[in-house]
């Protein structure tokens, strides 16, 4: 069997708003019902570290599909390891930004480059894409931006650069 690797899953559209309620005791139950191990959670917004000698694509996939059967509804799941994590953070292109208004949004593939294209920051939001991954800094909050990404199709999930560090340190922690 191979070895196991540590991966972060950030659920999309949990606990947020309302929606997708799912307690985090449920989540680790998920999780182990699918073969996975080590698992924690962190805060109650569908954040979980746990190892797994499958591919990413693998636990992606019985990820979302357990959490469908458990909600009823699909469930987006976006997989990293503690290396990508780590690599996303270096690569933030915005260092002066506050860890809390720096949004690092999670796809399954990377994005096109000119899905930036008629970008409207009316509250001077910055954005950049690395990879899978789009930053975006709001200098009044998120609660405040009238920000419209007109391009943007695919399904994301977001993440404040506080909670990506955490969750790099408790991937990293796994092994």
């Amino acid at each position: 069997m191979p070895a196991a690797i540590a991966y972060a899953a950030l659920l999309r559209a949990v606990n947020v708003g309302g929606t997708g309620k799912l307690a985090m005791t449920d989540l680790v139950r998920l999780c182990e019902g699918e073969g996975l191990c080590d698992v924690k959670t962190y805060i109650q917004s569908g954040n979980v570290v746990f190892t797994s000698p499958k591919k990413e694509a693998a636990v992606k996939g019985a990820l979302e599909k357990t959490l469908a059967r458990h909600l009823g509804k699909p469930a987006a799941v976006m997989v990293r390891t503690a290396g990508e994590l780590e690599a996303t953070i270096a690569a933030n292109p915005f260092p002066d930004a506050p860890p809390n208004r720096l949004l690092i949004t999670f796809f399954d593939e990377p994005l096109a480059k000119d899905v930036l294209t008629g970008v409207v920051a009316p509250g001077g939001e910055r954005l950049a894409i690395r990879g899978r991954e789009l930053f975006i800094h709001y200098p009044d909050g998120m609660g405040a931006s009238k920000l419209k990404v007109p391009l943007l199709k695919k399904a994301g999930t977001g993440r404040n650069l506080n909670t990506v560090v955490k969750l790099a340190a408790m991937t990293r922690a796994l092994g």
